[in-house]
């Protein structure tokens, strides 16, 4: 499975419902089991983002079309990064020519 860091800014719509957000989170981690990804974390931020969780996902086809199903609910914008972890880095730092 490959890791995934999603970050993500409220809404204006996201916003009236503010006091909902964790309660939102928990549904976007049932939707990310439904759709075959692992919910790992989730934080709220500070800064130019607002929430920052990191998901398990079969491969980025699958990552982008949960992705794109979590922003067109309107509650939030998101922005979708891979991410590789030092094992992964070394496996590809080895491929360099």
């Amino acid at each position: 499975m490959a890791t995934y860091v999603l970050l993500a800014t409220y809404t204006e719509n996201g916003l009236k419902g503010i006091k909902d957000t964790v309660k939102r989170a928990e549904s976007v981690r049932e939707l990310a089991k439904k759709a075959g990804l692992d919910m790992k974390e989730t934080y709220w931020t500070l800064g130019a983002y607002d929430v920052v969780a990191v998901f398990e996902a079969p491969d980025d086809e699958t990552m982008t079309a949960f992705s794109l199903s979590v922003a067109k609910v309107g509650n939030v914008k998101t922005q979708t990064l891979r991410a590789f972890s030092s094992k992964d880095m070394a496996g590809i730092l080895g491929k360099m020519v």
